[in-house]
Formats: C-alpha cells, structure tokens, sequence
C-alpha cells in the first residue's frame, strides 16, 4: 500500500498538529505535540495513546505503523514548520495528554513551581526531580505551561512519567498539603542553611522564580525557609541548579541508604 502523503502547509491536519504548541489547543484537543525519535519512543514507553505521526523518511513508516501511528511522508520544510525546534530530527507525533494528579492524592515527595517561568528550568527540575525520587510536581500560576515542547524537551520522558498538578492558588494547595502531613520547604535567599535542615517523610519543597523568589506569602506559611550557602562570591544559582541539589539532598537526608540517592 502506498505511504500516505502531505505536502501542503494548508492540510488540515498539518494545521491542527502545529496549533498544539498554543496551551488552550492543547487542551480543547486533548492532544499534544512530541518532537524527536527519543521522545516520542519514551512517550511510547510511558503508555500514552499515540495518534498521527510525521517523518520525512519512508523507510520507517511500518515501525511507526505497528507501534500504532497513522503515519504520514512530509518534506522537511513541512516538518519543521509544525515543530517547536529548528532541527526536529526527521519526525514528529501527537499523543493522549499524560496523566495529572489531584490535590487530594499527591504523594509523598513533591517538588512546587512557584512562578517559574522559564521553560527550560521547568523542565530541568520535573527531570531532577525524577531522577532523584521526587513523586509529582505542582505548577503554581506564572510557571510555563507543563505540556509546552520547550518543558516537554528540558524534561525528557521524566513529563510522560512523574505526574502534575496545576493550581491558580499555590498558597491555598500547599495549606491544604501542610493540614494534612506535609511538610513545606520553601527555598529562600536569606533563609536558614538548607544543610542544617531536617525532613519529613512527607515533603514539598517549594522552588521560586530566580527574579522574585517564592511568594512572600508562601515563605509565611512555610515550615522551613531554606537557602544554600554561597561559599564563593556568586550570589545565588540558577533555579534548576539550586533545585537539583536540594532534590538529591532531601532524598539522601530521608533515604541515607539508597545508594541512588
């Protein structure tokens, strides 16, 4: 059977795929936009429901077909006028949106974005944290959105795999956390040493933006305001930076025999 074909920027389809990079398309389609063989295999292997696929090369349409794509030939230019990136590696996909978590039923070890805007910190920080066995990630308002490609690039397939929750009212989610069990940690400024510190086995560790910090009236109702100490001249970390190390901090500190963390 003959592959099918598009090589009309004017498709339907070829528009529907390039409005999932705008959030509130995303949402009314109940669809999103992977880029990149890696990423699309990862999404695969997370169990999302894969629906329309993009490759400039016939060769490996019938791989894509059997792992339950409809796939179709496009000229590069086509490609990359759908994809985020300038260089989207040959192929491109859409996907079920990944699972998010409710308040109600967030685990243990949770890490919350308060206003951080940039995509790629987002992302760097949804992946540490997976890696360093944080369970969830919160979106306060003025975080990116956690289903951009630029998020969805930073985090890798930790996106597909480690679930999140987005709030308009972070201080009234973490409230609600902290009336329940869990401990909040807010990263600070001048805070107190974050390696004096001690932790809950229920933890939120609260991250902000690296223009403004955590809301002040979060820092409020924080149990620990917690900052790293600065032993040279600079005068504070990149938020993903900061992020990372408190991550595999507070999962050595509460797992002190794992030999991952």
């Amino acid at each position: 059977m003959r592959m099918k074909e598009i090589t009309s920027a004017k498709n339907a389809l070829i528009q529907d795929m390039r409005s999932l990079r705008r959030t509130r398309d995303r949402a009314a389609a109940g669809r999103m936009l992977v880029e990149g063989e890696v990423m699309i295999r990862e999404a695969l292997s997370s169990g999302l429901v894969p629906y329309d696929l993009l490759t400039e090369e016939s060769r490996s349409a019938g791989a894509w077909e059997a792992a339950g794509f409809t796939v179709y030939l496009v000229p590069k230019a086509l490609l990359e006028s759908v994809c985020d990136t300038r260089t989207p590696q040959g192929v491109c996909a859409t996907f079920s949106l990944p699972g998010t978590v409710a308040l109600q039923e967030l685990p243990e070890r949770v890490v919350a974005l308060d206003g951080v805007q940039d995509p790629g910190n987002c992302g760097t920080i949804w992946r540490t944290a997976d890696a360093a066995g944080f369970h969830a990630v919160i979106f306060g308002a003025g975080s990116a959105d956690p289903l951009s490609p630029k998020v969805l690039r930073s985090a890798m397939g930790s996106a597909f795999r480690i679930p999140f929750m987005q709030t308009p009212d972070l201080r009234d989610a973490l409230l609600s956390l902290r009336s329940r069990g869990w401990e909040i940690c807010a990263s600070e400024l001048h805070g107190t040493s974050f390696y004096e510190a001690s932790f809950s086995k229920r933890t939120v560790l609260v991250v902000g933006s690296e223009a403004h910090g955590v809301d002040p009236r979060i820092l409020e109702n924080a149990d620990q305001r917690l900052t790293l100490p600065m032993r040279g001249r600079a005068e504070s970390l990149n938020a993903a930076v900061a992020a990372g190390i408190m991550l595999y901090e507070i999962a050595r500190n509460l797992d002190p025999g794992a030999g991952g963390a």
